[in-house]
């Protein structure tokens, strides 16, 4: 995150004493439950963003190390050539937050997927350490519970859950539907929006305001058996921590999970049609996100408001397609996913370039993921594939 944020109690000075209001001191043989445990908590090193978070408990202290399951995607194109067009709705509901998560789409940088939860996860904690998480709430409404705070969320939200963060997720009904991307880089806000400081410019399209930042810390004084599943290389690790792993009194700090809506993206328009970088919502070193969103169209006298044509030579295209009408395709709908693979060009299917002149503004969500290498497909997503959109260009 490019901007500080604390929450709860800490101390005057990182890295010195924080004693606990009723800790205890033996005389002449050290401390005992004296002091608040402190954990640095960042990425790529020490030159990463991090916060600093200050504990009832050592953070390090593990019961057992139970199973080990892989969770490799099991793939079935490596070499992609055609563009596609996924129906995800047709990802059937799991009760188990993890067990529902479905790999579609995957190269060395990221697994992007959909889920559709019908339960909490409330029974066991989870930690991607393998990767930074975006999730895109397309259905449902909750809490994601975190040891830095909660974050409330609702349909059109984004959730940037950094490496490392242990949550749960409480979800309001079983009727949830999300979009999922793991990120094997840090997921940033984009640099071109920001200033040498990390402040948001007047022209970006968001501001530090219409961040959803964590609240209501959790602190929980609490020893026992309390399940975690870790990812880690590929494989999900469950562990029995033995004290409850939001027992955080207070931290500060640029390394927390935060919340976006959609709805707050404010659209960039010109007199000619925009190139899709106007979109972008989030930047990572292998690939970005953009979110389309309803605007006004193109105000020259001669302007074709739907995209020209334009050749994918150094990324793979991927767009979910959220809600309303989108004005460049043809037989799109909800959950819908379409892949323009690198390599050929791909544009407005036909008419809709024609159907676009004079129209002043367009009503659409979705959201774009634009990688720097090429993509893979697994089993699932090939099952998924209606088969005949790459001909949908086909007069």
């Amino acid at each position: 995150m490019p901007f500080y944020h604390t929450l709860g109690q800490i101390p005057p000075k990182r890295h010195t004493q924080f004693a606990k209001p009723n800790g205890l001191a033996l005389n002449g043989q050290g401390y005992k439950d004296t002091f608040y445990y402190e954990q640095l908590f960042g990425t790529i090193g020490f030159e990463g963003m991090s916060s600093l978070l200050y504990h009832v408990h050592r953070p390090t202290m593990v019961r057992e190390v139970l199973e080990s399951v892989d969770t490799t995607p099991k793939l079935a194109v490596q070499k992609n050539m055609l563009a596609r067009k996924l129906i995800g709705f047709n990802i059937a509901p799991t009760d188990d937050f993890l067990e529902s998560r479905v790999p579609l789409l995957v190269n060395n940088d990221l697994i992007f997927g959909l889920a559709a939860p019908r339960q909490s996860l409330i029974t066991y904690f989870y930690k991607n350490a393998d990767a930074d998480e975006l999730l895109f709430v397309h259905r449902g409404s909750g809490k994601l519970r975190t040891l830095f705070g909660t974050l409330p969320f609702q349909y059109g939200d984004y959730l940037i859950i950094p490496r490392g963060v242990i949550y749960q997720i409480d979800f309001d009904t079983d009727d949830n539907r999300l979009l999922y991307v793991e990120s094997h880089s840090p997921i940033y806000t984009p640099k071109r929006y920001r200033n040498q400081f990390g402040q948001l410019l007047e022209h970006s399209p968001f501001c530090e305001r219409d961040m959803i930042r964590p609240g209501n810390l959790e602190t929980h004084d609490e020893t026992g058996d309390f399940l975690i599943k870790i990812k880690k290389q590929g494989s999900l690790h469950t562990l029995v921590y033995a004290s409850h792993p939001f027992d955080v009194v207070g931290w500060d700090g640029y390394n927390y999970p935060y919340g976006f809506s959609i709805f707050n993206f404010e659209p960039i328009t010109g007199r000619v049609h925009q190139p899709p970088p106007v979109h972008q919502t989030f930047q990572t070193d292998s690939f970005v996100v953009c979110s389309f969103v309803p605007r006004l169209y193109d105000y020259h006298p001669l302007a074709i408001p739907a995209p020209y044509n334009h050749s994918n030579i150094d990324s793979d295209e991927v767009i979910y397609y959220v809600d309303g009408d989108f004005m460049s395709r043809n037989d799109i709908a909800q959950g819908h996913i379409t892949l323009h693979p690198g390599g050929i060009p791909h544009g407005p299917a036909p008419g809709a370039m024609e159907r676009s002149i004079g129209k002043k503004e367009t009503q659409e969500y979705a959201v774009m993921v634009d990688t720097f290498r090429p993509l893979m497909l697994t089993e699932q997503a090939v099952q998924l594939d209606d088969g005949t959109y790459y001909k949908s260009w086909l007069e």
